[in-house]
């Protein structure tokens, strides 16, 4: 094999975006650090230079330094090969599961970890079906619409980020959890028709666990208290709560009880004006009847 061929075929960092460690990430970025370490001294043990070891494993040879150096996440495959041609016996393979844990951004490990303590939920969404009431299919074509575009391998992170916030409903004790879409965010195909048919399909059977409910909100509703946009309240065990208004409080997440209210106030208000969860229930089966 020539050498202009072996460079084309070891993957670079180009082949890879996505995968960069945030800086601001301070536990994420340690994670990835110690992994890296532990790369390098095992490659260095066996006596195996960069250069060698990346070929080995289908890497440019910066790419193996930028990983062992904690600036790039691994990926999984990564670190199985890793293991195979260091003779690691399963310890490199085995770092997947700490590598996992942070391989998504912060913002959304810190929603996941909010939402795996809450124990009640409510959500208001104006422009797109809930993150948590997704469909795979759905979320893959909304991902897939975004501008500037995502490259496959951002894509993959951000759906598998965004599916593993779904075993909120596996939970036990289950939490109560409450959605209001705006009919809007229901009638627009998305991904197409049986993409649009199955998120459809999705949301009749969330609606049937006794502790999720989910109503729609009516376009024509005269007087509408969520002209505001999204709204997202979480309350915990010990009484504490954390939310989020796109028009209030200039958006950002808030934990003041008096502010909470403010909060709370809003989102009751928009279920009472939304059809009950059995009314919602009819709207959407007449939906899809009609796609």
């Amino acid at each position: 094999m020539s050498v202009d061929t072996e460079a084309v075929r070891l993957r670079t960092e180009a082949d890879e975006p996505g995968w960069e460690v945030d800086p601001d990430d301070e536990w994420g970025v340690a994670v990835i650090a110690t992994v890296g370490r532990q790369l390098k001294l095992r490659r260095e043990a066996v006596g195996m230079r960069a250069a060698d070891f990346g070929k080995a494993v289908g890497y440019g040879e910066d790419m193996v330094y930028k990983i062992e150096g904690g600036k790039r996440i691994p990926r999984p495959e990564y670190l199985e090969d890793a293991d195979r041609v260091l003779g690691a016996g399963g310890l490199i393979s085995a770092m997947k599961e700490d590598v996992a844990k942070v391989q998504y951004p912060k913002r959304v490990r810190d929603l996941a970890q909010m939402e795996a303590r809450a124990v009640e939920i409510g959500v208001y969404e104006d422009s797109n079906i809930a993150g948590l009431l997704q469909t795979e299919g759905h979320m893959r074509a909304l991902f897939g619409a975004w501008l500037p575009a995502y490259s496959d391998e951002e894509t993959e992170r951000v759906v598998g980020a965004r599916m593993a916030r779904r075993s909120i409903f596996e939970r036990s004790p289950a939490p109560t959890l409450s959605f209001v879409q705006e009919e809007v965010t229901l009638r627009r195909p998305v991904g197409g028709r049986m993409v649009w048919r199955r998120q459809l399909e999705h949301l009749l059977e969330l609606g049937e666990l006794r502790n999720v409910s989910i109503q729609v909100m009516p376009t024509d509703v005269e007087e509408h208290f969520g002209t505001g946009g999204v709204i997202e309240v979480l309350k915990f065990p010990d009484a504490t709560a954390v939310g989020r208004s796109e028009g209030a409080f200039n958006g950002r997440p808030v934990t003041d009880p008096k502010q909470i209210r403010i909060l709370d106030l809003r989102y009751s208000m928009i279920r009472a004006q939304a059809l009950t969860p059995r009314e919602s229930r009819a709207f959407i089966e007449q939906m899809l009847g009609e796609t």
